[in-house]
């Protein structure tokens, strides 16, 4: 009863998210949610602390406000310990009990953090076979690995939903920051530059998570907040539990090595001479790493966008940025790394969406993030700068125009502070951005193509 308020008094509902304004992704998960003619449970994918929960409850929200019955609305936190020993079977009738059936009116279980149920796959295809009058929707911190047991075991009766880090559309949106811009059809229009770059910054340092972004509170103590609630929740508990790791040390002093190296250059076999640690176990914990959706990792592609055999060698990058801050403080706008953190964030607004991202190096030089086409050949290519010079200075997009011509693109992208431009440089078009509007941009277009009206509420404006 305590974990489902609305049981006794409907307008309890809202009671965990009354201060909480949805993210925009309830708009497309609740018909998912909500669709009777179709008969499928829904994963819910994400990392740690995006929302998952509070996503839950306004999915609860919507359906009681939407005529639902609440007493056919049923919500458990697996994580719980007690609750980790039941099957799946006995959690979906414990919330079933005392609740008279009826074709007519479907009843809707939502079960949080499912990767602690063993085999919590294997179990939930056949309630979804023989219960039409069910609507499920599971959760779980673990994306990667629940992605592919529910791909494996559910193929036809599961729906995968990812919910990434905020982008910076969104949290623009969510902090009452949205006007800092405006947006008609191509042109973004910016009144005051500083203060866009200031609410970039914080989104670099805090804004990938809902909780820190909103609240001043847990702001001030964003460290402890995610540190002990996140990464340490992740390391050495979630990922021991999953994959058996044995040595949590050893992958906790890779991770944060990682985090600190931001969008560097990884290669596993120097990694490995210098940590005394044998490579095939270096590799496996970057996957664990991967499925817990704490890294990202970018493979390599040549000077003319051919892949390579072999990847002796890749780019790693914190799936959120807010990490970084978290785990060695604030960085400030003019820290020497800050441009990696600005690369960073704009991968970070790709984080779901369908596109193949690489990065470019040859001999002397490399690009930051390339665009595969589905052919496998380059669509896009961008320089992620946190400077004013590359208006100027054609040295600094040396590289970029080098790329291009290679591989037949005849523009490519370099980020800036705060200026824009566009020059010829060896017969390709650099187009010159600031950062905070590629950012904005790339984010848009992800949340665009999944669905998500984020930005509707900024399009109209001139």
């Amino acid at each position: 009863m305590r974990t489902n308020p609305w049981w006794q008094d409907d307008s309890a509902a809202i009671s965990p998210i009354q201060h909480a304004r949805p993210r925009p992704y309830l708009e497309v998960l609740y018909p998912l949610v909500a669709q009777l003619a179709v008969r499928r449970a829904v994963v819910l994918l994400g990392p740690r602390r995006v929302g998952k929960t509070y996503l839950i409850f306004h999915l609860v929200e919507r359906l009681i406000q939407n005529g639902v019955d609440p007493r056919r609305i049923g919500y458990l936190d697996v994580e719980h310990p007690v609750l980790q020993y039941q099957s799946l079977a006995a959690l979906v009738d414990a919330l079933d009990s005392g609740v008279p059936s009826s074709p007519d009116q479907p009843r809707f279980v939502f079960l949080d953090e499912i990767q602690y149920l063993r085999d919590w796959e294997r179990h939930l295809k056949p309630i979804v076979d023989e219960r039409p009058d069910l609507r499920i929707l599971v959760s779980g911190s673990a994306a990667a690995a629940l992605k592919r047991s529910s791909q494996e075991s559910g193929a036809g009766r599961f729906t995968d939903f990812l919910l990434p880090p905020l982008t910076f559309p969104e949290y623009l949106l969510l902090s009452g920051q949205h006007e800092l811009l405006t947006v008609n059809e191509n042109r973004y229009d910016v009144p005051d530059y500083g203060q866009l770059n200031q609410a970039f910054i914080n989104y670099l340092n805090y804004g990938g998570y809902p909780e820190v972004a909103l609240s001043e509170e847990v702001r001030a103590n964003a460290q402890r907040f995610i540190k002990s609630d996140i990464v340490d929740k992740v390391l050495l508990r979630d990922l021991p539990i999953l994959y058996g790791i044995s040595d949590v040390q050893e992958l906790n002093a890779l991770f944060t090595m990682l985090a600190y190296n931001t969008a560097q250059v990884i290669s596993p076999s120097e990694l490995s001479q210098k940590s005394n640690v044998a490579k095939p176990t270096l590799l496996k914990y970057i996957e664990y790493l991967e499925a817990a959706f704490l890294i990202h990792r970018l493979q390599r592609i040549d000077q003319s966008g051919r892949r390579f055999k072999r990847q002796h060698q890749f780019k790693a990058y914190l799936t959120n940025p807010t990490m970084r801050a978290a785990l060695f403080g604030e960085m400030t706008a003019d820290h020497d790394s800050f441009g990696a953190l600005v690369e960073t964030g704009l991968l970070a607004q790709l984080f779901h969406a369908d596109r193949e991202i690489r990065y470019a190096a040859w001999s002397g030089g490399e690009v930051d993030l390339v665009h595969l086409h589905r052919n496998l050949q380059p669509q896009a290519a961008l320089e992620a700068k946190w400077s004013n010079r590359p208006l100027k200075d054609a040295r600094l997009t040396r590289n970029l125009a080098k790329f291009c011509r290679s591989t037949g693109l005849n523009a490519a992208i370099c980020t800036t502070i705060d200026q824009w431009g566009e020059r010829q440089q060896d017969g390709i078009l650099i187009r010159l951005i600031p950062a905070a509007i590629m950012c904005y941009h790339l984010g848009a277009i992800t949340l665009d193509s999944a669905g998500i009206p984020v930005v509707a509420e900024n399009r109209d404006k001139t």
